[in-house]
Order: structure tokens, then sequence, then C-alpha cells
């Protein structure tokens, strides 16, 4: 059986519905795929972390990357924006709160690296603040007195990635999208002009457009279209501590390690900041289909280094940890647009996945509809890739 649409879009997560709802609000024909549940990978297995600054990895490289960050500031810039408005443009509660983000440092190479990040922040736009001891003592009085000083950043907050996804998607049908759920892509071809996507239902969905939003699994997406598209799964650890009166009124991050906490609505906080789990092996090969396993070991360090940082953590239990496969890029920074390869097929992927993701569907629906996108995205162009595909069909 086929079915005929605008534009399809492959992966139901938050880039995926986010996509497809803004193609629909512009009146366009829209089929979304999931080869399972709507937001059951990493959209819906995050910390919610809406984080504007700079990390580490980024602001210590930050002299071969001075073209990207130009690119990637103002997509923070606009994702402060997209956010602060979203709920009212959606007329959902997604527990939106931006109350702002501290980026701690504990030591004198930690307070330089905050330096070198201000200053290439405000170079660039970036509403952030440098804050003293004093300061940010007495803007956080929770923190520990081992934090010497901070970087804040107003706009910065959380949000409830298991009210994200499924709001957009809601919205999307609204608008006359198409949503299948449990329904794999088993292949990818182009016939007479347009592409022929075939699930493994049998059904053949043929389109003029393909959006590849499958995350840590763009990989195997590519593959069909017989591109290499360099997205690695990594399993990320995150934990929740039980409910207490509201203390943590912003999002703590750190500079030098691995930190982010954040306490939600209902009163739990939430610890990450990107420790490890360990993906299962099948016949001897890493799965990515499994569930990551998680170390205790590693767990009691995340709620260490957090209870050190904040020492009201110290008393409270942690009740749950899971862990969640996210896809990052080569290099870490994002890949979207359009395939020089392959016309009509684009992908958004890789970076801040949650909080760009609501401004990577406008961008895309952006692309497909006017051909052109209001923000230069050039250094992240999946052109960047054509020396892996230079012998590729």
């Amino acid at each position: 059986m086929n079915q005929y649409t605008e534009t399809i879009v492959i992966g139901g997560g938050l880039v995926g519905a986010a996509t497809s709802y803004y193609l629909a609000e512009k009146g366009r024909e829209v089929t979304l795929v999931e080869r399972g549940q709507l937001n059951r990978q990493s959209s819906g297995q995050n910390a919610g972390s809406l984080h504007f600054q700079l990390e580490y990895r980024m602001i210590a490289f930050w002299e071969q990357l001075q073209h990207e960050l130009s690119q990637l500031i103002p997509l923070s810039i606009a994702s402060e924006t997209k956010w602060r408005h979203l709920e009212s443009e959606l007329g959902l509660d997604l527990e939106v709160v931006q109350h702002g983000g501290l980026m701690v440092a504990e030591t004198a190479e930690e307070w330089k690296v905050l330096t070198k990040k201000f200053e290439l922040e405000k170079k660039l736009g970036l509403n952030t603040e440098l804050l003293s001891s004093y300061e940010t003592h007495n803007l956080a009085p929770y923190l520990s007195e081992k934090v010497i000083g901070s970087a804040f950043c107003p706009e910065e907050g959380h949000a409830n990635p298991r009210q994200v996804t499924p709001a957009f998607a809601r919205k999307a049908i609204e608008k006359g999208a198409n949503v299948h759920i449990n329904s794999s892509v088993r292949s990818i071809e182009k016939g007479s002009g347009r592409w022929v996507v075939e699930l493994v239902s049998g059904k053949r969905v043929i389109a003029e457009n393909v959006v590849i939003t499958a995350g840590a699994w763009t990989q195997e997406i590519g593959l069909m279209l017989g591109l290499h598209i360099p997205v690695y799964p990594v399993p990320l650890l995150m934990n929740v501590v039980e409910k207490s009166p509201p203390f943590l009124h912003h999002m703590v991050q750190h500079v030098g390690k691995r930190l982010t906490m954040k306490q939600v609505r209902d009163g739990n906080i939430l610890v990450g900041g990107g420790w490890q789990s360990y993906f299962q092996k099948k016949k001897g090969k890493i799965c990515f289909d499994l569930p990551p396993l998680i170390d205790p070991r590693l767990v009691k360090e995340n709620v260490r280094l957090a209870s050190s940082i904040v020492p009201g953590v110290n008393d409270l239990r942690l009740i749950r940890s899971w862990a969640g496969v996210t896809g990052i890029t080569h290099d870490q920074l994002p890949l979207i647009g359009e395939l020089p390869e392959r016309k009509g097929v684009y992908i958004a992927v890789g970076g801040s996945g949650f909080t760009f993701g609501p401004l990577y569907g406008q961008i895309i629906s952006d692309l497909i509809t006017e051909g052109e996108s209001e923000f230069d995205i050039g250094s992240f162009s999946p052109e960047k890739l054509a020396h892996l595909n230079l012998f590729m069909r």
C-alpha cells in the first residue's frame, strides 16, 4: 500500500515532532514515522536542561572553533527566545522555567576558563555575567564555600522532557500531520523523482522530501541512502533525588567537572552532567537497541560531586537512576541542512539536541518551504561530510 506525502520525517523525538509541527503549521503535508513510541529515546530520557552557555570543550578549542562559535551563539540566543514563548505558542504547560543558570568554578585555573568563556560570549552577543565569590553566594547561598565564582546566564533553565515532544506531536496532528508509531524504516530509494520510504510493515511512503531526525540511529538511516553520516550513540547517566522544599533556584553546571543540577516543579533534584553508562553486547558486539547498563560506582561519584557543590543534597536520598542514549556528531557540533549528495533529504542532529530541538524544527521547516533559513548555519551543513562520501554513489 502506498501513501503520498510532501515530507516524511523519520524519528519521533523532539526534533522530529517540532519539524512536523512547523511544516504542518505552514499548511504543508507531512508524515512522521517512529520505530517505537514517540519520545522514548533521548528526547524523553534527558534531564531537560536549557543550557545556552558555551561548554568547556568548546572554550578549550575556541581558537580552532571561532567561525563555528560565531554561528552557534546566534542559535543559542534564538533558542532562549524560542523557549521563553513556547508554552504560549503551543498553548500547553511544558514546565518551562528560565530563572537562570550558574556555571561554577572552584580553582584559579577554572576561573581563568570562566573568564575566557565570558569574554567570548560577550563578543558574540550572549547575555552572561561573571560573578565574584561574594556575588555568586549572594545570588545562590545554597552553593558550597568551595565555589570561588561563577558565570551566570539569566535565561538558562529547564523544561519537562516528558511533556515537550508529545506537545509538539499533538499540535502537529491538530494541524493535519500524520503520525505513525511502531513503524521502522526498511529502505529508502529514489524513484520517478521522489523518495520512496518502505516501512517494515510493507507500507511505502512516497515523498518529495525526507527529514532525518533519528538521533543516535542516524547512521543506520544514512546507510539506507548510501551515505556515511557519522553520528555516534552515547549512553549517558541521570539521577533523581527525593523531593524537598524549593531551595535550588537555578540550573547549576561546573566548568571543569561533569555536573548539571536543577530542582523541578515537584521538588525533585535532577543530577547529571555527562556521566557514562555502558552498552550491552549481543553476540559479542555492542547492541545499541538494548537498554544501557548503569555502573553504581559512577552513580555514587556523580551524586557525591553534586553534594560537594550543593551541600543541601547530601541530606536527600537518591531514588532513581537511568540511562538515555543520545547521538553525538564527529565534532560534537550540530549537523543540520540538506544532504548535497541526496537532494530533498534533510538532517537535524547533534549539538545540544534538547535545548536546540524546537529551533532545529523551525530551521528545517524554513529550508523546505522557503529554501533558506534566517540563520547562518554553513558551519553545520552536511557539506562538511563530503570527504567521507566522495566514493559513495
